[in-house]
C-alpha cells in the first residue's frame, strides 16, 4: 500500500531502520534526492508504515510511502531490539523482493538504486539478489561509524574478547581512530552478557555485509574536528571496510524548509508548548527529551527527576510518553501545572528554536544533537544506550557545548545547570560549531556531495547499458 507519485522518473529504494530516528533522516535524504530527478519510495515494515500514515499528510510529499510485512499481525507494539532484528531477518527479506519485482514490472519507472541503513542490512542481501545497486546509509555521527568499523582490531589488539566483553575495566589509554572514547562508550554494552553478546554479532554482520556496498552517504559533517587551543584541526580521513566503497559525507541533511513538509513525526505533536513558551522569560526553561525509542529511564528514574525538576524552581517542559508516566508522584501534572507543562510529544527543532529555552537535558541522540547545535543550545547529557555515549563524550569533551549530568536527583543536576550557564566561553564555542557544521561552505559540501553520489549512479546506468 503506498502513496501514487505521477511523475515517471528513476526510483530509489530507501530502506532505513524502522525507528523513528532513522526513518527521519531518510526522509530529509529523500527530499534532497528528488531534486536531483529521482523518485524516492521509502519502504518499511507495515508497524511503521501505520505510524507514518496516521501522523503524517503524505500528500505533502513527492515521493511513495510503501510497506511490506513484519510478521507482528497488526500490533502497534512498542517492539524490542531483538523482536526488530529476527523481523528483519526472518520475516521481511521475501517481502521486500517481492515488491521489487512487483516494482520492476510497472511502467513508472526502474529501480536504479537502493539506499539501505546500515542497521537495515538485511536489505543488502535483497538487493544483491535482484541486481540492484547499493548504497549504504549512516544515520548516526562519522565517529561512531569509525568505531563500529574498529571491531576487527580491537578484537586483535585484546581490547575486547571476541563476544565484546572489554578486557579491561575503565577507561583504556586508546581505542582504534577514537582516542577520546573508552570501552564504557562501546554501543553494544547494554543489557545483559546475553544481549550485549547478541548485539555485538549484530554489528559484526553488518560489517560483513559492508563488502556488498558501491557507495556510504553519512549523514554526519563532511569533516571530523577536534578542538586546540580553541582551533579547529580537520580529520578527514575514514578508512573504508573495502576498497571500492566511495563514501560521501552527506550530514547533516537541510532541514525541511517552508517550501517542504516540516519534520515528519510518529505521534501527534502538542503545539500548545509553543503558547506556552511565548510567556516564559529568555532563556530560562529546560526542555527535557529522551527520544522515541524506548522507555529510557526506568520508574525510579523518572519519579527521581520528577522531583528533581520541581525542586530546581525552573520552568520546563518535559516530553514523556503515556507509557512511561507510572513513576511519576500522585497529582503531578497538577501540581507542578504553574512551574512546567508535560507533553506526550513536542515539535522539538520548533521548541529548541524558541528562545525562552535555555537548556537541553537530551539523551544524546544523534539528531537531536544535530537540531541542538543547529539552534544553538547548551546540553545536559543523559546519555542511555547505543551511539548515545559516543555523541555525549564529543560534546563534552570535544566541542565543549554541554555538560554530562551524573544522575537525576537535585544535586547532579543543580551542580550540571550551574557548571553549564557559568560557562561564559560557550555560546561563542556554539556559533563556531554552527558556522562550522551547518554555514554555506557545509551546505555546498554536502549539495556537491549529493550530486556527486548521483553523478555516478547514472555513469553506472550508462555503462550498464552498453
Amino acid at each position: 500500500m503506498g502513496v501514487q507519485c505521477i511523475m515517471k522518473k528513476p526510483k530509489i529504494l530507501l530502506v532505513p531502520y524502522p525507528a523513528q530516528g532513522h526513518v527521519n533522516p531518510m526522509l530529509k535524504l529523500g527530499l534532497a534526492l528528488l531534486t536531483h530527478g529521482l523518485q524516492p519510495i521509502i519502504v518499511t515494515p507495515e508497524f511503521i508504515h501505520r505510524r507514518i500514515v496516521a501522523n503524517m499528510d503524505l500528500n505533502d510529499y513527492q515521493m511513495r510511502f510503501m510497506s511490506i510485512p513484519d510478521g507482528f499481525s497488526g500490533e502497534e507494539g512498542p517492539y524490542d531490539f531483538f523482536s526488530i532484528e529476527k523481523s528483519m531477518e526472518n520475516i521481511m527479506p521475501n517481502h521486500l523482493e517481492t515488491l521489487l519485482l512487483e516494482l520492476d514490472e510497472d511502467d513508472d519507472g526502474t529501480v536504479v538504486c537502493m539506499v539501505i541503513d546500515l542497521l537495515a542490512s538485511w536489505a543488502i542481501q535483497v538487493a544483491t539478489r535482484c541486481g540492484i545497486p547499493v548504497a549504504g546509509f549512516w544515520p548516526a555521527m562519522q565517529a561512531t561509524y569509525r568505531l563500529i568499523t574498529s571491531i576487527p582490531e580491537m578484537i586483535h589488539a585484546d581490547l575486547i574478547s571476541e563476544t565484546g566483553c572489554p578486557r579491561h575495566e575503565g577507561t583504556v589509554s586508546s581505542l582504534p581512530s577514537q582516542p577520546l572514547l573508552s570501552t564504557e562508550d562501546l554501543p553494544w554494552l547494554i543489557g545483559t552478557q546475553a544481549s550485549r553478546k547478541a548485539r555485538l554479532k549484530f554489528w559484526i554482520r553488518i560489517l560483513d555485509r559492508l563488502t556488498s556496498l558501491r557507495w556510504l552517504l553519512l549523514n554526519s559533517f563532511p569533516q571530523e574536528f577536534i578542538i586546540h587551543d580553541d582551533e579547529y584541526q580537520d580529520d578527514d580521513y575514514i578508512s573504508p571496510p573495502h576498497n571500492n566503497l566511495i563514501i560521501f559525507p552527506v550530514g547533516p541533511l537541510p532541514e525541511p524548509s517552508l517550501t517542504t513538509p516540516k519534520n515528519p513525526s510518529f505521534w501527534k505533536e502538542d503545539t500548545s508548548c509553543l503558547e506556552w513558551l511565548d510567556h516564559q522569560k529568555p532563556n530560562s526553561v529546560i526542555y527535557i527529551s529522551f527520544g522515541s525509542w524506548v522507555s529510557p529511564i526506568g520508574d525510579a528514574k523518572i519519579k527521581t527527576l520528577a522531583l528533581t525538576l520541581q525542586s530546581l524552581n525552573r520552568p520546563f517542559i518535559w516530553v514523556l510518553a503515556e507509557s512511561w508516566r507510572h513513576g511519576l508522584p500522585n497529582g503531578y501534572s497538577e501540581t507542578v501545572s504553574k512551574q512546567g507543562k508535560l507533553v506526550l510529544w513536542a515539535p522539538q527543532f520548533q521548541v529548541l528554536q524558541h528562545k525562552a529555552v535555555g537548556l537541553y537535558l537530551t539523551h544524546c541522540g544523534w539528531n537531536s544533537t544535530m537540531e541542538a547545535i543547529q539552534c544553538r543550545k547548551r546540553l545536559l547529557c543523559y546519555p542511555v544506550a547505543g551511539d548515545q555515549f559516543v555523541n555525549c563524550k564529543y560534546i563534552v569533551k570535544v566541542w565543549k557545548i554541554g555538560v554530562k549530568v551524573k544522575g537525576l536527583g537535585q544535586k547532579d543536576v543543580e551542580e550540571a545547570v550551574k557548571k553549564v550557564m557559568k560557562d561564559e566561553e560557550m555560546e561563542e564555542r556554539l556559533r563556531k560549531i554552527y558556522h562550522r557544521t551547518m554555514g554555506e561552505e557545509t551546505s555546498s559540501r554536502v549539495a556537491g556531495n549529493l550530486k556527486a553520489f548521483v553523478l555516478g549512479l547514472n555513469q553506472l546506468q550508462q555503462n550498464s547499458l552498453h
